[in-house]
């Protein structure tokens, strides 16, 4: 049952803090990352893998993580990957080689797979439905936002005065505090239904298939694209889709259900998710090693600098929901990626001696608002057409498609970068694979803004509302 005591606007507070540091962390590695390059000796591939481990592991099992939280209690499992997450988190910070760390924040990735839809359910069923509980949700969701903001904020001094390891430090004493609070202001709560399985195969075959494809597209410069290597892992990841969905079509209770994929506007929706991800992730870890590696910048003035497009983004998400209502997902969509890409081709101009005003801020003013009303309606067309009881696990499906997204984004751009950097000297030769980068990512918006117009087209009928209205609706209404 909702709590009806004070406690719950508490307990509000408890996991918003949760979310907000999953998000963080998701963000707050792009500042210090050409730090720990330089601190493990890390080569560019290999660098990639310290945002990859996270992503792909945080995405790959978001949904087992949401299903065991259901099951073996909600404020358990929450605790158990607050636990994990402090732990993981420390070890980053102490990590003495690169295999360690990458290691480590696979761990970190797994945590943050518990927290987050464990946080979410436990935020549900504290709220009973209704005003409160959409009141609930939305300062929840602008913690997350807010999340993503103060990583650029934060990051930097973390980095510049005590080094890049406080960038995981930081998380340790917010775990303690966590754990501390949470038998005091959370309530256990479970799922009535005992039918319902795990389907860690399903999970873990998911998961494997995403590493062999990622690491294959980021071996392929070093290893040929039609090397024994690369083409095994591509065929490794093949053999390992097709056995995922060989085990959702079995399964009694999947963590994908593949009927819901088989709508149109659902599948193109996460599809256009996918590849916003790519996009978002791919053009922020470009623009990292570019401001820092090639301009020069300290991660304190990099974070600061940048804060517009985290800001931007905010704006664009609830300009996008506004309009959404009015005139459908697809235009908004369309519009939104317009503006990614019209921003990541102004970036790909970028020149060896730039400066941030004549040559980042109109990119960054214009990825911004795009990718925050774009993920509004790729969100919202996931969503058309599911009924109540999927709504938690279509939704969950939605962002994992864009945090492994970002990790294939930055693969891509990583491989791409490697794979041009060629110039007169070295600044030169790095600036040459950044413009290739940020072009991969116009690359990126461009298929999902052609993916936007071919399956997002609503199917009308006499007498219904547009899908994105009805949605819409559903989501106010929980």
């Amino acid at each position: 049952m909702p709590a009806t005591d004070s406690r719950r606007w508490y307990a509000l507070a408890l996991l918003c803090v949760a979310g907000f540091m999953v998000i963080l962390d998701a963000q707050i590695v792009l500042l210090a990352l050409p730090s720990i390059a330089g601190g493990l000796r890390l080569s560019a591939d290999a660098a990639q893998w310290v945002m990859s481990a996270y992503l792909l592991s945080f995405g790959g099992l978001l949904l087992l993580g949401g299903r065991t939280a259901d099951l073996l209690g909600r404020r358990r499992v929450f605790m158990t990957g607050t636990l994990l997450f402090g732990l993981s988190s420390l070890l980053c910070g102490l990590a003495w080689t690169a295999g360690v760390l990458v290691a480590a924040r696979a761990v970190q990735g797994l945590s943050a797979a518990v927290m987050a839809p464990s946080a979410l359910s436990l935020l549900v069923s504290t709220f009973g439905e209704g005003h409160e509980r959409n009141r609930a949700l939305a300062i929840w969701s602008g913690s997350g936002g807010f999340g993503a903001t103060a990583a650029l904020l934060i990051g930097g001094p973390l980095t510049d005065v005590l080094g890049w390891q406080w960038v995981f430090f930081l998380n340790v004493p917010v775990a303690l505090l966590l754990l501390a609070l949470s038998p005091l202001l959370l309530r256990e709560s479970r799922t009535d239904t005992r039918a319902r399985s795990f389907d860690p195969a399903g999970a873990l075959t998911a998961t494997a298939a995403l590493v062999a494809c990622v690491y294959a597209v980021v071996e392929a410069p070093e290893a040929g694209w039609l090397s024994a290597r690369t083409t095994g892992l591509l065929a490794a990841a093949v053999v390992l889709a097709v056995l995922f969905t060989r085990i959702e079509a079995r399964a009694t209770a999947p963590l994908v259900p593949l009927r819901l994929l088989r709508a149109r506007t659902v599948s193109g929706g996460n599809l256009v998710v996918f590849l916003l991800g790519a996009s978002a992730f791919g053009m922020s870890y470009t623009l990292s090693q570019y401001g820092q590696g090639v301009l020069g910048y300290s991660p304190l003035r990099f974070g600061l600098a940048n804060v517009v497009m985290p800001v931007g983004a905010v704006v664009g998400s609830y300009a996008g929901q506004a309009l959404v209502t009015r005139i459908g997902a697809r235009p908004v969509a369309v519009g939104g990626l317009t503006l990614v890409g019209a921003g990541s081709l102004l970036l790909a101009g970028v020149p060896v001696h730039g400066g941030f005003v004549r040559d980042l801020l109109p990119g960054l003013l214009l990825f911004g608002p795009g990718l925050g009303a774009c993920a509004v309606a790729g969100s919202i067309a996931a969503l058309t057409g599911v009924g109540e009881r999927e709504a938690g696990v279509a939704s969950g499906i939605n962002t994992a498609a864009f945090q492994i997204g970002g990790a294939f984004g930055v693969a891509v751009v990583t491989t791409v970068a490697l794979s041009h950097a060629e110039g007169p000297s070295p600044l030169g030769a790095l600036t040459e694979g950044y413009r290739a980068a940020f072009t991969a990512c116009v690359v990126l918006a461009a298929t999902a803004l052609v993916c936007a117009l071919v399956l997002l087209r609503p199917r009308r009928r006499s007498g219904q509302a547009r899908p994105a209205e009805v949605v819409t609706k559903r989501r106010v209404r929980s």
